[in-house]
């Protein structure tokens, strides 16, 4: 990742979708080097040097290893979120982000960032898109995986059939969803912050889990979405997908976006430890 070239865009605008969500919309030269995926999971990871880096002084082309000089204290932090949409004819992306106040870094600078401000992001990545050979279409998520099932809903053919599950704290937090007529949209209220509710919410209990394994299955080839907590989702409604319903791995985008009690440096080495012992022969 070091060495992957960061583009620099500036903020167009920024819009408060919810109480808990804004969105930034960025442009500018980051069109010269960026070039938008065709996934609907596109994401990119953001940049946040400190502000009192001078970013331009940087040795370029600009990647993290221009910042590998400055002392640990001034190391940029690096975040990973969706890209909402992406619009090349206006050279503009379009990146929600949840905001708590001042709680953790990418939200704060969301909250706070004014047109004209830069933006420095690295990618695309992904790895998903809707497969019109599905007979119908599962979609289920958080807040963190809302962007993602908004752009997958999007690009579904008009007689598209499927379900969408989508948890948030509560109605305020809804947003505008545009799919097809033949997909039933249901959302899920957990009554708080996902990070703050107690277990009987989250985890294990979230009550995403209870939704999408109550809902009727619907006949046919499924493709399935699911991204959000990573307790609820890798290790309840995985194996729910892949094992009680047996969906093969190739019909099936499950992952988690972040963990409960943990920044994303630590989720990121969670995941590998994670992926090290499924890769490890049993015994």
């Amino acid at each position: 990742m070091a060495g992957r070239p960061i583009h620099t865009f500036d903020v167009v605008r920024s819009e408060r979708l919810t109480p808990h969500m804004i969105r930034l919309v960025l442009g500018g030269r980051g069109f010269d080097t960026f070039t938008p995926s065709a996934f609907t999971d596109s994401y990119v990871k953001i940049v946040l040097p400190r502000s009192d880096t001078d970013v331009a002084a940087l040795p370029t082309p600009l990647t993290l290893d221009s910042f590998k000089d400055l002392p640990e204290a001034y190391q940029p932090v690096v975040r990973t979120y969706t890209v909402r949409r992406a619009d090349p004819d206006r050279r503009e992306i379009a990146i929600d982000f949840v905001v708590h106040g001042e709680h953790g870094v990418a939200g704060p600078w969301a909250a706070s960032v004014q047109p004209g401000d830069p933006a420095y992001l690295m990618g695309p990545s992904g790895a998903y898109a809707p497969d019109p050979a599905a007979d119908w279409y599962l979609f289920a998520g958080d807040e963190a995986g809302l962007p993602a099932i908004s752009a997958g809903l999007e690009a579904l053919a008009p007689d598209a059939v499927g379900l969408a599950f989508i948890e948030v704290s509560g109605p305020e937090d809804e947003v505008q969803l545009t799919a097809p007529d033949g997909v039933q949209i249901r959302w899920i209220y957990r009554g708080g912050r996902a990070d703050l509710v107690g277990e009987d919410l989250a985890g294990d209990s979230a009550p995403l889990i209870a939704a999408v394994k109550e809902a009727l299955w619907l006949p046919g080839q499924a493709q399935v979405f699911i991204h959000g907590e990573a307790q609820a989702v890798m290790h309840n409604l995985r194996p729910y997908v892949r094992k009680e319903r047996g969906v093969d791995a190739k019909w099936a985008s499950i992952s988690g976006y972040w963990r409960r009690g943990r920044t994303e440096e630590t989720f990121r080495q969670w995941k590998a430890e994670l992926a090290k012992a499924e890769s490890s022969p049993a015994g």
